[in-house]
């Protein structure tokens, strides 16, 4: 008989949920120091990539760079169970929006939005809390491997009013057709989904294979392409969540490699003031130009 994992995954998370915020953070720490320690390839992938966008920084100062990166992911694990278990109110008093009357304004004059979301380690506290503020959105959703995980992933990120879940197979086409009806859509713009689609677009002077949609979307359907930077204080266990003004004539008369690579300056502009707060610990150099031996 196969163990159902189900009660004790929702158990763990219900309890990171109603725990008191010294007890979150205290896990945090814990999980922070083991996780690197026991996901010896997770902490290989984030050294590569620094040194990859950082070589001018020293060593040591790498080093430190990537034991914060480890604290902060670990504390957004643990806060899953916040934002998937937690009330209402304690998530929008623990993950604060600014700037959401950009996107009041722009659904008041009835524009289609694209939520431009790159990977910072506070993403999934944002998606969470723009739920609470938006009555419907839809954003891609990768599915996972474990069934039991990926039911409670599933309920979690669709807890509150309406979120579609679009499947990683239906890409792209599967946001245009939520784009089309109206509805606003959380875009994710920096991962490595290899050639199809993509073109290598600098990222820290490396090149990186990204998608294009977000210029094409927004050229083809008139959308405003809105960024949304997340990030989280380890020392209180806050959470702020910056919705910036759509980005000023995009993509403009840019083709979308030129107006894709300065949506990557942008992601750089926000990434530098505390690099930290990126989500290094997943491939974003997978797919090498032709000829070019891989980093991982």
């Amino acid at each position: 008989m196969a163990f159902d994992k189900k009660p004790l995954i929702r158990a763990l998370l219900g309890y990171f949920g109603r725990c008191p915020t010294p007890t979150r953070l205290r896990w945090g720490r814990v999980l922070g120091w083991l996780v690197p320690r026991l996901l010896k390839s997770r902490a290989h992938i984030v050294r590569v990539n620094l040194a990859q966008c950082f070589p001018d920084l020293p060593q040591d100062q790498r080093d430190a760079l990537a034991r914060r990166h480890f604290r902060l992911l670990a504390q957004s694990f643990v806060d899953r169970g916040l934002c998937w278990f937690g009330s209402p109110q304690r998530i929008q008093d623990t993950v604060r929006l600014q700037g959401e009357h950009h996107l009041q304004t722009l659904l008041d004059q009835g524009r289609r939005i694209v939520m431009f979301a790159p990977h910072f380690i506070a993403l999934d506290a944002a998606a969470t809390r723009l739920t609470l503020f938006l009555r419907e959105s839809a954003t891609l959703y990768t599915r996972q491997s474990d069934p039991d995980v990926d039911e409670i992933v599933r309920q979690g990120r669709g807890r509150f009013n309406q979120v579609h879940l679009i499947s990683r197979h239906d890409g792209v086409r599967g946001l245009i057709r939520q784009l089309r009806r109206g509805i606003p859509v959380y875009y994710l713009p920096d991962m490595d989904f290899g050639r199809q689609g993509s073109a290598f677009v600098p990222f820290f002077g490396v090149p990186a294979a990204t998608l294009l949609s977000a210029a094409q979307i927004a050229a083809s359907w008139d959308a405003a392409v809105v960024p949304i930077i997340s990030r989280l204080d380890p020392d209180t266990g806050q959470y702020s969540v910056h919705i910036g003004p759509p980005v000023t004539d995009f993509p403009g008369a840019d083709d979308p490699v030129a107006a894709t690579a300065r949506l990557n300056r942008l992601i750089e502009a926000e990434v530098r003031p505390d690099a930290a707060q990126y989500y290094w610990v997943h491939r974003r150099f997978k797919t090498r130009p032709e000829g070019q031996p891989g980093f991982y």
